[in-house]
């Protein structure tokens, strides 16, 4: 196996790995929001929320690119 494909695994099993990680702080972070929904501080929380979908969301798009590249390259 060449080393884009190396590449292309780690990133995405890294990316997995730090995604669900961070997903039990996502969750509790959520919870104060929920419970307290005028607070200052829920607004800065809900930005991270944000945050860390848009950048879930970016990974995976990434890692389908790669996939996609990867496939194009080895057998195009």
């Amino acid at each position: 196996m060449d080393l884009f494909l190396w590449i292309t695994i780690g990133f995405i099993i890294i990316g997995f790995v730090v995604v669900t990680s961070m997903k039990k702080g996502m969750e509790s972070k959520l919870a104060f929001i929920t419970a307290s929904m005028e607070d200052e501080e829920s607004s800065t929380k809900a930005k991270s929320i944000i945050w860390w979908i848009v950048s879930a969301t970016a990974w995976g798009i990434v890692s389908m690119i790669l996939i996609v590249w990867w496939f194009h390259n080895h057998f195009g």
